[in-house]
């Protein structure tokens, strides 16, 4: 058995402007996950997306956490860099493509459903990894925290529920929130994204 706890980054600039684009927390981000940091669940190991947010946050959050490439942001393509309302404006039946069909990439980058299977496959490898032991204490679930991009946190439930792909769209995944899946026996269960308490600004 395998406990994953996905941890939504901290806030910045481009996540508030809904813009396709990596920077690091802003000020008020990283205080929020300095203080959140202690309610952290105890964990084996911690991977973190190789983006400057989710590497920004894990160090705010006090981890010495692996950087994994599978586990970084949908490929945003020739949008990267650009916010969502530039693209609709230029772009609208792109973005409406983009929006409604989970095979398209009108973007030249990764389709939705790429996304999902990479995570996916990045999880399942997880679950199938033997769990650590103590002797002479049984083996026990092995307990995985990843800081990743919301995208990646609502890739995984598609999978890990095994939900109709555009489903992607009505998950919302809040800054330094926590979704934890245990998984085994062929399966994931879900515990829904919850607060990091104490992470008061």
């Amino acid at each position: 058995m395998v406990r994953i706890t996905l941890v939504a980054p901290a806030v910045n600039a481009a996540l508030r402007q809904v813009r396709f684009d990596d920077a690091p927390p802003d000020a008020a981000g990283s205080r929020r996950a300095a203080a959140a940091a202690a309610a952290l669940p105890h964990h084996d190991m911690a991977f973190t997306a190789p983006s400057e947010r989710c590497r920004g946050t894990a160090a705010a959050l006090g981890l010495d956490a692996a950087v994994t490439p599978e586990l970084r942001d949908l490929d945003m393509g020739r949008w990267r860099g650009r916010s969502l309302d530039e693209v609709g404006q230029e772009a609208p039946e792109e973005v409406a493509a983009w929006l409604s069909d989970p095979a398209a990439a009108p973007h030249g980058g990764e389709t939705l459903l790429e996304l999902v299977e990479r995570i996916g496959a990045w999880l399942d490898a997880r679950r199938e990894e033997p769990a650590p032991a103590t002797p002479p204490a049984p083996a026990r679930a092995a307990r995985l925290l990843a800081v990743v991009e919301p995208a990646v946190v609502r890739a995984a439930l598609v999978h890990a529920l095994g939900l109709p792909a555009p489903t992607f769209w009505r998950l919302d995944v809040a800054p330094l929130t926590a979704t934890e899946l245990s998984g085994r026996a062929g399966r994931w269960n879900l515990r829904c994204g919850h607060p990091l308490a104490d992470s008061a600004p």
